[in-house]
């Protein structure tokens, strides 16, 4: 009887103090301090945006996945396409570009990879590799290589500062042939 008291009670007792012993003995390895995340806090797909001034709607805003990050700065992965819209609710202009970025701190959008504004109204396509906008000034900008297609011609540059809509720009390193209207 005494053996079977030390069977069900005293053994099992023994073998977890031993195991005890045995992870107590072991010397502590130092851990690491933890790694600060720095990915986005949250990420939406399919959203269209709106923003309006004075209740009429001026930009639509479509993209499939957007991340925000905890500065506020938010990543358009997968593309971006804006329309622009005058005061009679008329889309004046559109822009389309491969991936994006707000950078939050400087309120500016960049948009690179095939970066296109179209301006409806007078028929002409921007293009290049890289674009940045500023919402507030209404203005947008590059340092890059730009393709402007008129109705009648095309003019070909490196560096560019324009209304958003292109109602009017100017190509900082104009290249090709010119038709001069005197």
């Amino acid at each position: 009887m005494a053996t079977q008291v030390f069977e069900k009670i005293i053994q099992p007792i023994g073998t977890t103090v031993l195991c005890c012993i045995i992870l107590l003995s072991c010397t502590p390895t130092e851990t690491s301090q933890p790694v600060e995340y720095h990915g986005p806090l949250s990420e939406a797909e399919n959203v269209e945006m709106y923003y309006a001034e004075k209740d009429l709607i001026k930009v639509k805003m479509i993209a499939q996945k957007v991340f925000e990050f905890e500065s506020g700065d938010r990543e358009f992965p997968e593309g971006i396409y804006l329309e622009f819209f005058d005061e009679t609710g008329k889309i004046t202009s559109t822009l389309r570009a491969n991936s994006a970025y707000y950078f939050s701190d400087e309120d500016k959008w960049r948009g690179r990879g095939k970066v296109e504004i179209i301006n409806i109204q007078k028929k002409e396509q921007l293009n290049t590799e890289e674009l940045f906008w500023k919402q507030d000034t209404k203005r947008i900008f590059t340092e890059k290589f730009v393709t402007i297609k008129l109705e009648n011609e095309v003019i070909y540059g490196t560096g560019l500062e324009a209304a958003q809509d292109l109602s009017d720009y100017t190509i900082k390193n104009p290249e090709g042939e010119f038709e001069v209207v005197e």
